[in-house]
């Protein structure tokens, strides 16, 4: 019997040495990819295409980019959360100087209507001091009547009255007024004359010594000398007139007139 190579039929499969072939020249194949030498171990895992880095597929820029998206996204939502703490703080801030200017306005307007207030009751009770009228000699009291008789006096009566005043006590205008005389009154001795706010006129005589000159402007209660003895005196005391003018003869009852106008004597 004759031998010979078989044909491989159609459902013959291969050999076991074309098989193994296979199985070599896919091995080689792989090896040259770098897989072989991946699972072969470390002798073989150092190739060209390793030292070379891995492999540009493209893939490698879409990561980068995308980091890069990551990075510019989270910077601008830092700026943007910098800037509305910012703009917040700006905010506090203007509304904090708007309740600071708010408050000093409020403390000013007050201090001004309390200075206000503190100056019109100053005025006030300066007008009313103004207006008011005191006893010539404080804490005295008429030793001599008004229209008292007797030969001591020129006309016949008083015409005025006297307090009781030793030698260098106060004397006071009695109201607002200007002085017009004030100096040797003849019998009255040294004189004070003033014209009253109200056109009236009051006299002060017998004093030892004068305060006040022509002209001068009185308030109520100002020193303007002290009591004494000199003109034509019995001895130390006031003699106080109240007269509608400057002229002797003019004269009204001083008693009802310091009275009338609140004075309590």
């Amino acid at each position: 019997m004759a031998f010979g190579s078989r044909a491989t039929g159609k459902h013959r499969g291969p050999s076991r040495l074309s098989r193994k072939s296979a199985n070599v020249a896919g091995i080689a194949a792989l090896a040259t990819t770098g897989v072989v030498g991946t699972l072969a171990g470390p002798a073989f895992a150092a190739t060209d295409a390793d030292s070379r880095g891995p492999e540009d597929t493209g893939l490698n820029a879409v990561v980068v980019a995308d980091d890069l998206a990551g990075q510019i996204e989270a910077q601008a939502e830092s700026q943007q959360a910098a800037a509305e703490i910012a703009a917040a703080k700006a905010q506090a801030e203007n509304e904090a100087r708007q309740r600071a200017a708010e408050a000093k306005a409020k403390a000013e307007a007050k201090a001004k209507a309390e200075r206000e207030a503190a100056e019109r009751a100053a005025r006030e009770a300066e007008r009313k001091r103004l207006l008011t009228y005191v006893a010539p000699v404080a804490g005295s009291y008429v030793s001599t009547s008004y229209k008292a008789g007797g030969s001591m006096w020129s006309s016949g009566s008083h015409t005025g009255i006297d307090f009781h005043a030793a030698s260098g006590t106060s004397v006071h205008a009695v109201g607002l007024g200007t002085v017009v005389e004030a100096g040797w009154g003849g019998a009255y001795g040294n004189n004070v004359v003033i014209k009253m706010n109200d056109g009236t006129y009051t006299q002060y005589g017998h004093l030892s010594s004068i305060n006040v000159s022509v002209g001068q402007r009185v308030t109520p209660g100002d020193q303007i000398g002290l009591s004494g003895s000199t003109g034509n005196s019995s001895g130390p005391h006031l003699h106080f007139e109240a007269r509608t003018s400057a002229d002797y003869g003019s004269d009204i009852d001083p008693l009802a007139y310091l009275r009338s106008h609140g004075v309590s004597i």
